[in-house]
């Protein structure tokens, strides 16, 4: 089976964002006033093949774990789509790309979701 795999990278709570405050001061300025909380990260989608849900996830969480974080001030959110052998888009693509929005729920690495 292939599945479609969205890993959302974000600090971890108490990490300093400052290209979140930067950001969030700009606004304001911009336009766009009663906007708080702002946060950045990174997102990585990508296709990977297992056998099963459950394999795709374990795989993708020691992905997250071992290269795509930094555990010590970053935690993943992953989420996974099952693919379909004969759909012809790109992991860019993945629909429903908010936390817990595909057909499985997130799960945190590193910490809670």
């Amino acid at each position: 089976m292939t599945f479609d795999v969205l890993v959302e990278v974000r600090l971890r709570p108490g990490i300093a964002d400052p290209q979140g405050s930067t950001i969030e001061r700009a606004l304001p300025v911009l336009g766009f006033d009663g906007i708080t909380g702002v946060h950045v990260g990174k997102a990585i989608r990508f296709c990977i093949d297992a056998t099963d849900e459950a394999s795709a996830r374990s795989e993708v969480d020691d992905l997250c774990a071992r290269f795509l974080t930094n555990p010590v001030i970053e935690d993943a959110v992953v989420t996974l789509f099952e693919g379909d052998a004969t759909d012809d888009r790109s992991p860019g693509t993945i629909p429903g790309t908010t936390v817990g929005g595909g057909a499985t729920t997130a799960a945190g690495i590193g910490g809670e979701a």
